[in-house]
């Protein structure tokens, strides 16, 4: 069984995809415990890959985010087939200290400091920048994007300043945060 905080459609906030209609997938738990975490990991809905599978085909949008807590900590190939029988491409946001199951449409690696990373390629690299080292995390982490995202809207202004003196990262805010919507 699954822990499922919350199944929701909106719009990608964050990143590559950003702007793009997304069911997300919030599982519950995590193994690190991030000050900026916005997920409240004490609720949950126990679930099954089928019946998690069912709930999604109710929905239009076709890029489903698995993404949480830490959803590598529970996501399956098998959940995964079901959501591509159902029509979904998957997508999944990690904090990559958990082996991933291999049928994946894509990933969004977020590494935090001071942890054991075990996935070294992505699709796109997504650091929360609070003006730790982050070239670390290009050297170390093969991807075909990298964004460098404020934490909570706080520190823009910081972010832009490194960026531009490091162009090989893009900015990502959370733009969900801007317009107003989860």
């Amino acid at each position: 069984m699954n822990k499922i905080n919350e199944i929701f459609v909106s719009l990608q906030g964050e990143g590559f995809h950003t702007g793009r209609a997304s069911l997300f997938i919030r599982f519950s738990g995590c193994n690190l415990k991030c000050a900026f975490c916005d997920t409240q990991h004490q609720e949950f809905k126990e679930m099954s890959d089928e019946e998690i599978a069912e709930e999604a085909s109710k929905y239009l949008a076709e890029w489903v985010v698995l993404t949480g807590g830490e959803p590598s900590l529970q996501v399956s190939e098998h959940l995964v087939n079901l959501l591509h029988q159902c029509g979904k491409q998957v997508a999944i946001e990690t904090n990559g200290t958990h082996e991933l199951p291999k049928n994946l449409d894509w990933v969004t690696l977020s590494p935090k400091e001071e942890t054991n990373i075990k996935i070294k390629q992505a699709n796109e690299v997504k650091v929360v920048f609070l003006g730790q080292d982050v070239e670390r995390w290009k050297e170390s982490i093969q991807a075909e994007h990298y964004f460098l995202q404020p934490c909570s809207c706080k520190n823009t202004k910081e972010v832009v300043d490194y960026i531009l003196q490091h162009p090989h990262w893009r900015l990502s805010l959370q733009t969900h945060k801007y317009i107003g919507i989860e």
